[in-house]
């Protein structure tokens, strides 16, 4: 089987809570498998095919439980690294009254922070057409210095990289330190998929979200942008340098019985990234990847809900109507 999209970065455990509240007051959690990355690389094999997928677990119970379900899901475990050293990350989200969240990590020294520079293989590059990695492995410890060699190799072997911010405050020891990092991160980048909050804190101001996507696009080499805005859809822009059409195309979702959103990012980029390969209009892979996201709210879990591709269908059939 061809793998011909590599996604880097963490794999952990998500610790949901079964109320709301501050974390001193949950007395229970429901274990799930997460990273954002690890749930990419899911919803890709649930969309297309199974892509390659670097990560890095502790030898540990959760190692070892995650392990399990990324070969369930029908991922190929041969960048899956098993450190022998080091626990697998934690992370235990609150939500308060209006449904936002929080992270409380335990990440310090864990496995996904010790990716190592150079475990992909040039051999492996020249067979990947895209690779896809997200800023949480750019927060800390060696795998800041992986995520980065791997995104200049990628760039430089002709890969169309994309790269996903994923701004989570708590592992970062300032705002300028990430905006910093992920400036270095998007000199090797061809596609940007954020929410506005995130390019407001990457120094991409705007008064509006296409304007966001505008401002990140600006000097290169970053030619498209996708602006995320939860349930209110999406929005794309894309300049002269993008293998697809120039364009700035809004999407405004879809109306779906939500019951979980955890995970729906990861759906929106897995599915953007789908439609891209395939092909699609600018307008057409915003549409798709509101629907995979919207979709994926309608179960439970970030990796058990993400949808096939005729699981999705009906939705932008209805829309098209």
């Amino acid at each position: 089987m061809s793998h011909d999209v590599l996604v880097a970065g963490e794999t952990l455990i998500d610790w949901i809570p079964e109320q709301s509240g501050p974390l001193e007051d949950v007395a229970s959690f429901e274990r799930r498998p997460g990273g954002a990355p690890a749930n990419v690389a899911v919803a890709l094999a649930r969309l297309e095919r199974p892509p390659l997928f670097w990560t890095r677990v502790g030898a540990d119970p959760f190692g070892r439980y995650l392990e399990r379900i990324l070969e369930n899901t029908g991922l190929p475990i041969r960048f899956v690294e098993r450190d022998p050293g080091a626990k697998t990350t934690l992370a235990f989200v609150t939500h308060d009254e209006t449904g936002e969240r929080a992270f409380t990590f335990y990440r310090d020294g864990t496995a996904d922070t010790r990716l190592e520079p150079g475990r992909i293989d040039d051999e492996t590059l020249a067979d990947c057409e895209w690779v896809h990695a997200g800023g949480v492995t750019l927060s800390s410890g060696p795998s800041r210095a992986a995520t980065l060699d791997l995104l200049e190799r990628a760039a430089a072997a002709g890969c169309t990289v994309s790269f996903d911010p994923n701004l989570r405050p708590e592992l970062w020891p300032n705002l300028e330190t990430f905006a910093s990092v992920v400036g270095d991160a998007l000199a090797h980048v061809d596609v940007c998929l954020a929410t506005a909050a995130e390019l407001e804190a990457l120094g991409f101001d705007g008064g509006s979200s296409t304007e966001h996507a505008r401002a990140a696009i600006e000097g290169g080499p970053v030619h498209t942008v996708f602006v995320t805005r939860g349930d209110k859809g999406a929005v794309a822009v894309a300049d002269d340098g993008a293998p697809w059409a120039a364009n700035a195309v809004a999407h405004p979702g879809f109306d779906v019985e939500t019951v979980d959103t955890t995970g729906a990012g990861d759906a929106f980029v897995a599915g953007a990234i789908t439609a891209l390969r395939n092909g699609r209009a600018l307008a057409d892979a915003v549409a798709f990847a509101n629907a995979v996201a919207a979709t994926a709210t309608t179960g439970r879990g970030a990796m058990a809900a993400v949808p096939t591709r005729e699981a999705v269908r009906p939705l932008l059939e209805d829309r098209s109507d």
